[in-house]
């Protein structure tokens, strides 16, 4: 089973509410900390706000969202980190990247830190393992490095396989050895 864009992206709001109930009751609104890599994306804040919504918090309303786009400046990381840490905001959330979820580890130990990594958050050192994280991170791992190395090789495998014979379907176009496609 895979999950959609849009799917993981509402996930993703809903485990960051997770540390919300627990710091509710210490100010009148808590903040979430939102570091992306990239630019404003209208597809990743309504799934995050969903997923906030589904956990039963509306943004303005009992939640307040900061939403930081980095475009790719990730040299405004460490100062953006600490400066979210310096304000202890119930939660940081960041569901584009690495380099973003590094950062705030590096920033607080304290803070919830909610991500989303392309690449095994063991050996970036955000979690001690998958099965126990431990520590203030937690999030999903896309497995992006594994998963293109993986496609890579179905699609090398697939060059050398011939198309399917069809000879009984006449929706496909015949190409001149006896195949349809």
């Amino acid at each position: 089973m895979s999950l959609k864009r849009r799917e993981f992206i509402t996930l993703l709001g809903g485990a960051a509410a997770w540390p919300l109930a627990a710091r509710a009751q210490q100010s009148a609104m808590p903040v979430v900390g939102f570091v992306n890599a990239g630019s404003p994306d209208v597809v990743i804040v309504a799934g995050f706000r969903k997923g906030l919504n589904e956990a039963g918090y509306v943004e303005s309303q009992n939640v307040t969202v900061e939403y930081h786009w980095l475009e790719g400046q990730f040299d405004r990381l460490p100062a953006l980190m600490a400066d979210l840490a310096r304000r202890r905001v119930a939660v940081i959330a960041t569901p584009n990247g690495n380099l973003a979820a590094i950062a705030a580890k590096a920033a607080t130990t304290t803070i919830p830190i909610v991500f989303s990594v392309g690449e095994d958050p063991v050996k970036l050192g955000l979690v001690d393992s998958l099965a126990r994280p431990g520590g203030n991170a937690t999030g999903a791992n896309i497995f992006n490095n594994e998963i293109t190395a993986k496609r890579l090789g179905l699609l090398h495998e697939l060059e050398h396989v011939p198309p399917q014979l069809n000879q009984g379907d006449s929706r496909g176009a015949e190409d001149g050895r006896g195949y349809r496609h």
